[in-house]
């Protein structure tokens, strides 16, 4: 199984690109918003894979964290969405983005993605809904990892000096305070579609919220009305 390739980027297509590592070439089909974030040719690329095995062929689909991975392998167990439509879903609105949708039931958002018609949408919004709270919870971690340093050393490394590590981007930091603010809710006992539906609700009405914020937040959603 290829998990990770690092190498130089060697073409960029439309829906692929060429990835050189060492001297060999692997086409690795992304989204589109990946794609745009990767740098030009010639320079160093590094993706996390997913290998798509069929009896007449081999594929490689690439994302730039381990996070956007997990997303991917989730919309793939859903009848209808195959690793291209998966990535579409994703290019569209992203991991965030197909979380907040899932949690929060909006097949639209779903649907918004190129290929994938209204009742598509409705079947992944319905099948995964239970699911992607297990995803969100893992958010935190699987989005720090990074794809930095992703060339190999050369033959004979030069030592380089420390480096602080990176801050953590404002996507990264908000998927940490969701995650913790998932915790929290479940450690008082909510289900935890229930706490993913309301704590994906409430950063969406408030995105710059610190956890304790998030957390009031959306136990008022989860209060019973009444």
């Amino acid at each position: 199984m290829i998990g990770r390739l690092s190498g130089r980027l060697d073409y960029r297509a439309l829906d692929h690109v060429l990835i050189d590592v060492r001297g060999v070439g692997y086409i690795v089909y992304v989204s589109d918003r990946t794609l745009a974030a990767l740098p030009g040719p010639g320079e160093a690329v590094a993706l996390y894979t997913e290998l798509v095995v069929r009896e007449d062929l081999l594929q490689l689909f690439g994302f730039p964290t381990l996070l956007e991975k997990e997303w991917h392998r989730l919309l793939t167990t859903v009848q209808g969405i195959g690793a291209k439509a998966g990535l579409s879903i994703l290019g569209a609105l992203g991991p965030e983005g197909v979380a907040r949708a899932i949690t929060l039931g909006d097949a639209r958002a779903i649907q918004a993605a190129p290929g994938v018609g209204p009742k598509l949408a409705q079947r992944v919004v319905l099948e995964l809904k239970a699911k992607a709270p297990s995803v969100m919870a893992q958010g935190v971690a699987l989005a720090s990892v990074a794809t930095a340093d992703v060339l190999e050393p050369d033959p004979v490394p030069v030592a380089a000096p420390a480096r602080k590590p990176a801050a953590p981007s404002a996507a990264q930091a908000r998927a940490g305070v969701a995650a913790d603010a998932l915790s929290a809710l479940a450690n008082l006992g909510y289900a935890p579609g229930d706490a993913a539906q309301a704590v994906a609700a409430a950063a969406a009405d408030t995105p710059d919220a610190d956890t304790p914020a998030l957390i009031r937040m959306a136990l008022k959603r989860l209060a019973p009305k009444g």
